[in-house]
């Protein structure tokens, strides 16, 4: 019985001496990132959709309307066409709204900084200094801040509250300002109040200058959007004519209107590409 016990005790330490020779995954323990769909959908502030419901909203659109256009026009390859378009419509819509969302934090950002530094000034810890905001700050970001304050009081947690409030905010420029007093309040500091006026001097010159450079590029993307446009606007009226309809509906006609739809994507994405600014990234989310 002895040495049965004393077999298996060596056994089991053996066993665990080469288990600790191989690399264990941190898998569980890693962080699990947000999908594309799901980062766009906080961008554009849409927090109770996900992003299956997104793909499941565009491929259902789609479906919709190639069906619409096939009841007008009883030609496959026009309906794939335009049913493409209608599927990515919400997406299209989506990174309407999530830049203009951008824009709008872009020029509230300094409002919010001031009023952190007037009352960290004031003597208000961290805390009730980003609680304040959600009566005294920028109307737009007040409920924001008022969550904030609710899991604050719920749990007394400031690291897990910021997490919370990074998370609805899903801005670069709201993460960089987060995690600066995160880690003000974990090293301290006596210079928080003159970093806060330097960041919204700095952000106020970075919305002036994006403002001003956006207002001349307006140009290049609408000449990019009526470029891909127009080609398909005449498409919908040739589809009310019976001998384009018949010719579009032959193999040959497939292929031209698969070609025209490449070209189109193609064409659309460089012409964007090239007009673009430089977006900025969130690297401390």
């Amino acid at each position: 019985m002895i040495s049965a016990l004393v077999g298996a005790t060596a056994g089991v330490g053996l066993f665990l001496i080469w288990w600790s020779c191989w690399e264990t995954s941190d898998r569980g323990n890693r962080k699990r990132q947000p999908g594309r769909l799901a980062e766009l959908l906080a961008a554009a502030g849409v927090d109770k959709v996900t992003g299956r419901g997104l793909a499941g909203t565009c491929l259902g659109l789609g479906v919709f309307v190639a069906l619409v256009f096939y009841a007008v026009s009883h030609s496959w390859p026009i309906a794939a066409c335009f049913g493409l378009f209608g599927a990515w419509l919400p997406v299209t819509i989506l990174r309407w709204r999530a830049k203009k969302r951008t824009a709008m934090l872009r020029q509230l950002w300094p409002d919010v900084v001031d009023h952190l530094r007037s009352a960290i000034r004031a003597g208000l810890p961290l805390p009730e200094a980003l609680i304040q905001l959600g009566d005294k700050g920028p109307e737009e970001l007040r409920p924001l801040f008022r969550e904030f304050g609710a899991d604050y009081r719920a749990g007394g947690q400031f690291d897990g509250s910021l997490n919370k409030l990074k998370q609805r905010l899903a801005d670069p420029v709201a993460d960089r300002i987060i995690e600066a007093l995160r880690l003000t309040r974990e090293v301290g500091g006596s210079d928080l109040g003159k970093l806060l006026g330097t960041l919204a001097e700095f952000l106020r010159e970075n919305a002036r200058t994006r403002s001003e450079l956006e207002a001349r590029q307006s140009w290049t993307i609408n000449a990019a959007r009526l470029a891909v446009a127009a080609p398909w606007i005449v498409m919908v009226l040739l589809a009310t004519r019976p001998e384009a309809i018949q010719a579009y509906n032959t193999p040959l006609g497939a292929a031209v209107l698969l070609g025209g739809l490449i070209v189109s994507l193609v064409c659309y994405t460089v012409m964007l590409k090239i007009g673009a600014l430089p977006q900025d990234e969130r690297v401390l989310r």
